[in-house]
């Protein structure tokens, strides 16, 4: 889609469609609101007056000018009262906005920026949250239907602005969040891949493409690397699969410093292996990539907007399958630090090829490392699924800069607490530790298994409950389904990385 920002006033817009705004209870319209409604001679006031228009949050009225703008429509979205206004509301009422601009057969959608006047948010700011809730609001995946769209796709998008000092804070507010929007959308194309299509070596391929795009160095290492490197954690995992691992390492410099690490786990699909997990719903296991898909895209938008930081992302990945040559339940693997560990559970594989990937970020000095990983379901029952993703955390002051970043992009993150006596849980006769300490506390020993391979400030999001929707919006829910999250891969966490990098305060 292409992105603009233009000087000039809305009602003057030759697009498809203007997109205005209301608050709820304000009884006087303000600012593009009542220029537009003094060209249509006063049909805003009427919907108002008359009670068929609020304002409520994501609440739509469509109007038609009938030749009294260049625009041949009008949507009005409401914003929902000002007391509870905040930056997310921006990306909601622009994305419902936005497909409802779509359904409507517009190709090109006029806006102003959403809260950059009676909101009291910057202009940068609030651009941002438009074009963000825009682009992941007109999402689609489409990879593989032949059905042709019922509605075609919008093709500009155009932030209006009629003060010139604030021209310069939208330019860069909009490049910000087209940058992050690649960056989820990205991530959302790769979880919705079919595992057919998405094998560790797709993965890898996907992860080379993107780097190619945006300059950022991408390597990609084979088995025998894997091997070389004494990664026995990750390679138990493997192989019960033909298909074999790949081990994806980006880079993006932007500044000297050490960097910040981000690992993603890369399961491209998860039968539990030989501990099999059941038929119904298996289908969503190849969700389990969905911290790798985070990660590629979290470095995609750091890239785009040219962050001063120094980001790398590690992503081991490969399959967890049954067959004759998978690993079984008493295995013992050594991962790369030497530990031992004891397999109860097959279907505990993620924490496995992720202890091996956070040994190895330990060679690169890093100030932080940040893992992401489709965990436990533990997490989901805890925290409820589409609600919020747990985080574990050995560093209050990296604690703390992800709850900022957390809040400011609304990707809900909570800590949950990383007690030692999770570790009597793990004890093994039969080797350093277990893959598992059993259903009770799931997501606290999984967590305590993983900070047995750190030696660095670190933090583990398990965002099981969150790498996909299977509904979508709907107004019954206002709360826990958001009108930028569309059916299936999410992406969720590529934002809230982006705002940790980009405020990162060592």
């Amino acid at each position: 889609m292409d992105v603009k920002v233009q000087l000039g006033s809305i009602q003057k817009s030759s697009a498809d469609v203007i997109i205005v705004n209301l608050f709820e209870g304000v009884g006087v319209l303000a600012g593009a609101t009542s220029a537009v409604d003094k060209v249509l001679n006063g049909v805003i006031t009427d919907i108002v007056r008359s009670g068929d228009f609020r304002g409520k949050l994501n609440e739509l009225s469509v109007l038609y000018s009938r030749g009294m703008l260049s625009a041949p429509r009008v949507i009005a979205v409401g914003l929902g009262k000002v007391a509870d206004f905040n930056v997310d509301r921006v990306r909601q009422a622009a994305a419902w906005s936005a497909r409802k601009a779509r359904e409507l057969g517009c190709k090109s959608i006029a806006t102003v920026a959403h809260g950059a006047g009676t909101g009291q948010i910057d202009a940068a700011t609030a651009a941002q949250a438009v074009v963000e809730g825009t682009l992941l609001g007109l999402y689609e995946w489409r990879e593989h239907r032949n059905a042709p769209r019922e509605h075609g796709p919008v093709e500009t998008l155009t932030l209006v602005e009629f003060d010139e000092s604030k021209i310069a804070a939208l330019e860069a507010g909009a490049k910000a969040g087209a940058g992050i929007a690649a960056g989820v959308n990205r991530a959302r194309d790769l979880i919705n891949e079919p595992p057919n299509y998405l094998l560790p070596e797709n993965l890898a391929a996907a992860a080379v493409k993107m780097a190619q795009e945006v300059g950022v160095k991408c390597t990609v290492h084979d088995i025998n690397w894997i091997r070389e490197q004494k990664m026995g954690a990750l390679l138990g995992v493997t192989q019960g699969s033909t298909n074999p691992p790949q081990f994806i390492e980006l880079e993006y410099n932007g500044a000297e410093a050490a960097p910040l690490v981000f690992v993603g786990k890369g399961i491209t699909f998860d039968s539990g292996g030989i501990s099999l997990k059941p038929a119904d719903g298996m289908e969503a296991m190849k969700n389990d990539m969905g911290g790798a898909a985070a990660v590629i895209g979290a470095v995609e938008a750091i890239a785009r907007l040219k962050l001063p930081v120094h980001v790398v992302g590690l992503i081991p990945t490969c399959e967890n399958l049954p067959s004759g040559t998978a690993y079984r339940p008493a295995d013992v693997l050594t991962a790369r630090n030497c530990k031992t560990i004891e397999i109860i559970s097959t279907d505990a594989e993620g924490r496995l090829i992720l202890a091996d990937a956070l040994c190895y970020a330990a060679d690169f000095k890093p100030q932080a490392v940040i893992d992401l990983a489709t965990l436990t379901g533990a997490c989901v029952i805890a925290l409820g699924e589409n609600v919020a993703a747990g985080f574990f955390c050995n560093d209050d002051d990296l604690s703390r800069q992800i709850k900022i970043a957390s809040n400011n992009t609304n990707e809900k993150l909570w800590r949950l607490p990383l007690y030692d006596e999770y570790l009597d849980k793990i004890r093994s006769d039969n080797a350093d530790m277990k893959n598992t300490g059993g259903r009770s506390g799931g997501v606290g020993t999984s967590s305590i298994f993983l900070a047995e391979f750190t030696s660095y400030p670190w933090a583990h999001w398990d965002i099981a409950g969150m790498v996909s929707d299977t509904t979508g919006y709907t107004p019954l829910t206002p709360r826990v389904k958001l009108p930028y999250v569309i059916r299936g891969g999410t992406g969720f966490g590529v934002r809230a990385l982006v705002e940790l990098a980009r405020h990162w305060n060592a």
